[in-house]
């Protein structure tokens, strides 16, 4: 990919991005991929923009519950002359906004980080649970489970939603809260429909103007578990739809999850494509191929 004439400012195991002016940003999607913290040496073709053919659906879909900080998918309105054509499908042009200081974590089923701290105290994120509950059981209610935002190559730490309070105030930890939660459950709904669970997702919500608003990537593979909801039981992980095929096959590797990373075969890496394709085409009811660049 050539280089992209604005000034960079900051770029993580996915995403690039780059100042556009007039208070905007310019964010592109890589096709990278990390797994255990650590990214892969092969790109996973076209994932980048799944992840942005996704986002902008979701977007659309949730304009009335929160406004999202997306101007623009299409290349031709970024702020210079002839992009590089490889970009295409995998920017997005964004308001600037004042990012709050907390992930926005909406979990509707029990697994992860919740299901190891349900297992071993009977609590998620610090409140009871009911007794009896198992591996990826469904919540009586989808919870607001925020964390602190860690710094690169460190863990977010789960918090209370008291100590999100603390950190960015009692009345925007409550709209965070309000608009999470509406935003899952709006998104789950969507998903059940088209035999998808989306068992816990990662907002990120900031402020334009003093205005909440929806940013970054929206209840994507990468921000979201999404598991086949046929495949779905109490007491057992189903698969999900997302870098599972590279999990699993690291995981039968003998590797210490540190860098460098053992490389992917070519099997593996279509596999992980199709998962991400499959998750796009299935939620949206569209063909992937429709999306500019998709060859």
């Amino acid at each position: 990919m050539a280089a992209i004439p604005l000034p960079h400012l900051s770029s993580g195991k996915v995403r690039d991005i780059y100042d556009a002016g007039l208070d905007q940003l310019l964010m592109v999607t890589s096709d990278r991929l990390s797994a255990f913290d650590v990214v892969m040496a092969e790109p996973i073709p076209d994932k980048g923009r799944v992840l942005t053919a996704m986002s902008a659906f979701w977007f659309d879909l949730f304009a009335d519950v929160v406004p999202g900080h997306l101007i623009s998918t299409d290349l031709a309105d970024l702020p210079f002359d002839d992009p590089d054509p490889d970009l295409a499908g995998r920017i997005m042009l964004v308001r600037k906004a004042e990012m709050l200081s907390i992930e926005c974590i909406v979990r509707g089923y029990l697994t992860g980080s919740a299901w190891k701290e349900y297992r071993t105290e009977g609590t998620m994120h610090g409140t009871r649970l009911p007794e009896g509950l198992q591996e990826s059981s469904q919540l009586p209610e989808p919870v607001f489970t925020p964390s602190t935002k860690a710094e690169m190559g460190d863990h977010d730490i789960n918090v209370s939603f008291e100590e999100a309070a603390a950190l960015v105030g009692q009345d925007l930890a409550e709209r965070a809260r309000t608009v999470s939660i509406e935003l899952y459950r709006r998104g789950a709904e969507w998903a059940a429909e088209r035999g998808i669970i989306i068992a816990d997702t990662k907002f990120e919500l900031g402020l334009v103007g003093g205005e909440l608003v929806l940013a970054d990537e929206v209840l994507t593979p990468d921000s979201s578990r999404f598991w086949p909801a046929d495949q779905w039981q109490p007491g057992a992980t189903p698969p999900s739809f997302d870098k599972q095929p590279v999990r699993d096959y690291l995981d039968g590797l003998d590797w210490d999850k540190t860098p460098p990373p053992p490389p992917l075969g070519d099997e593996v890496v279509e596999a992980t494509r199709a998962r991400y394709v499959e998750a796009y085409e299935r939620i949206t009811g569209r063909s992937f191929a429709d999306w500019p660049g998709v060859s």
